[in-house]
This record gives structure tokens, C-alpha cells and sequence, in this order.
């Protein structure tokens, strides 16, 4: 029952979901739904569809048992296989071992195709900074620099650290990311955005209650971020963004367990339109958030330059 509810909640808009059966939303004492706790997202669910389920937007229970099973066999094969080399093995990773509950076939649900619209220049300039990682910092991700994932990229899955704490007040919304330690302190009373000189790594947001749908736009982005910065980007993964970008997302809690999470991105200079995620955010109470201490152990940005100048050395 669980699964057929969110399947319908996924294919609806954000301001007409429906509940599950017998579940009361609950508040705060000033009636605003209550988001608080810790919520992950972990899936092995892509980012975009996979060209073999175009035309789908949901797998069957078959799929998902194969899917599922398939990601587990490649997980125990490499870890067996001593040739295949990796800074961490599966038990310092926490990537998901299964799809969404929703049973969607990716995370992108709009355009139809389940594909990003993304600009061939903008693909260019991702292509040229993983071409030239190794010759300066520039071209790392943000990520990687221990900058930020900015947003909406602080939400996405990536391999560990999918963990989002929410705290609420009558006048903020607070969210807390595992990954990289970021906190974004969201007004609900102010509507107006800061000056539009000013730039921001993570941008300016400001939210609004939708009937029970908490509803946050963030603008102000400065132009030197990205929308994804790890691996499950997949093709989507260094696409830059620019000072036009807008990001509307939208929080609504469906069960006691769930929060349908569903992010619209619009940035003209770098996709030829706007473009939407939606996925189901899961209630842990068991889960621990540990400090995400990214640049104390962050060797691999110097090492990397280093490697860069030892090799232009000897070729001198």
C-alpha cells in the first residue's frame, strides 16, 4: 500500500498530494506541518533514464528485484577481485542497495523522457574542466575543494553521507547536511530576495507554506558552482552553473516515514529549459550524523597538483 501511494504522489503535483491511508500530518503549535528529523535518500536509483526504459516511468517489481540483485553481485565481485582498486571498499560506502520506493526509473521526472535538456556549450565546459583537472584547482569540482554541493546538489544522492537533518521554527526552516557540513537557515516570513548583486555559493532562499506543501526558491546563485558533483550525476555531473539560476523545491510530507522532495531547476545559459527531480525522502531515527570534516583530510587536491608539477618538471 505504502509503495502504490507514492507511485501516485510521484505523478502529481506537489500542491495536491495526497496522504496515506490513516495517517494524520502532524504539527507544530502553530499548525505548520512538522518536517523534523533526520532523512536520508541513498538509491541506486539513476539520475537520468536509462535509454533501454525510455518510455517508462516506473519499473515493475521484477525490475527492481533484478536491478537490485544486479547492483549486489557487481558490489561482492569487486570486492573479491584484489586488482580492482579503490580508496574505500563497500563498508565505508553507503550508496544504497536498492531503488527508490517509489519504483521510478530516475530521479529526473521532467522533461517526460526523464532526461536533462542540457546545452552542448554547457557540456563543453564540463568536458574541458575534467580535461584539464590535473592542471589547476579551477577545474576541480566544488566538491572535491571542499567548497560546498551547493543547491539543489546537497540533496542528491551521492556515495555516502545521505543523511538531511530538518529543525523548524515558526519563522525558519533549517536544514542540515551530513555531506560537507553545510546548514541553509530558510526564512519563511521575508519574500522578497537580497539584492541581486550579491552572489552566493548556496544562493538566497526564501519559502512559503503551499496549503501543507513547504515551498523554498533560492536565487542569487554566484557562477561558479555546479548542480551535481559527484559520480551518480552521471552526464550531469560538472555542468556549471550561472548567476540566472533558479531553483524552486518543494517539501511535503506524505506519510510519517516520507517526505516527497521535488526540485525544479531553470538555468537558460546552461539547459534549453527548466527541468524537475522528485524523490521520496526517508525518516531514520536510528541514524547518526557524524562532522564531515572534508578539508583535514583532503590530501588528494595537493597531491594531485603536486603530481601535475612533478610531471612538467621531467619533461624539462
Amino acid at each position: 500500500m505504502q509503495r502504490t501511494i507514492i507511485l501516485l504522489v510521484a505523478c502529481l503535483s506537489a500542491n495536491a498530494l495526497p496522504a496515506a491511508e490513516n495517517f494524520t500530518l502532524p504539527r507544530l503549535p502553530n499548525g505548520q506541518p512538522d518536517l523534523q528529523g533526520v532523512w536520508t535518500n541513498p538509491t541506486i536509483t539513476p539520475m537520468e533514464r536509462p535509454e533501454n526504459l525510455q518510455g517508462r516511468d516506473f519499473l515493475t517489481d521484477d525490475e527492481i528485484a533484478s536491478m537490485e540483485q544486479r547492483v549486489a553481485n557487481a558490489r561482492a565481485e569487486s570486492e573479491r577481485r584484489p586488482e580492482n582498486f579503490s580508496p574505500y571498499n563497500q563498508f565505508w560506502l553507503d550508496s544504497g542497495d536498492s531503488v527508490l520506493s517509489t519504483g521510478q526509473t530516475s530521479l529526473v521526472v521532467d522533461p517526460p523522457e526523464g532526461r536533462v535538456p542540457i546545452r552542448p556549450e554547457a557540456e563543453a565546459r564540463r568536458d574541458y574542466n575534467f580535461a584539464h583537472v590535473n592542471d589547476s584547482w579551477v577545474h576541480m569540482t566544488v566538491w572535491d575543494r571542499c567548497i560546498t554541493r551547493g543547491v539543489p546538489g546537497s540533496m542528491l544522492p551521492a556515495g555516502y553521507n545521505n543523511a538531511y537533518r530538518i529543525v523548524q521554527t515558526e519563522d525558519y526552516v533549517i536544514i542540515i547536511y551530513e555531506m560537507i557540513h553545510d546548514v541553509r537557515i530558510i526564512p519563511l516570513q521575508r519574500r522578497a530576495h537580497i539584492d541581486p548583486r550579491i552572489k552566493l555559493w548556496m544562493g538566497d532562499a526564501v519559502a512559503h507554506w503551499e496549503e501543507d506543501t513547504l515551498v523554498v526558491e533560492t536565487t542569487n546563485f554566484n557562477d561558479r558552482g555546479m548542480i551535481a558533483s559527484s559520480s551518480a550525476g552521471a552526464r550531469l555531473k560538472g555542468v556549471p552553473v550561472s548567476d540566472q539560476l533558479k531553483v524552486v523545491e518543494r517539501f511535503a510530507r506524505v506519510s510519517s516515514d516520507t517526505i516527497l522532495w521535488q526540485v525544479t531547476v531553470e538555468d537558460p545559459p546552461n539547459y534549453f529549459s527548466p527541468w524537475t527531480i522528485s524523490m521520496p525522502l526517508t525518516r531514520d531515527t536510528q541514524y547518526d550524523m557524524f562532522e564531515y570534516a572534508c578539508h583535514e583530510g583532503n590530501y588528494a587536491v595537493p597531491n594531485i597538483l603536486r603530481a601535475r608539477q612533478a610531471q612538467e618538471a621531467s619533461q624539462q
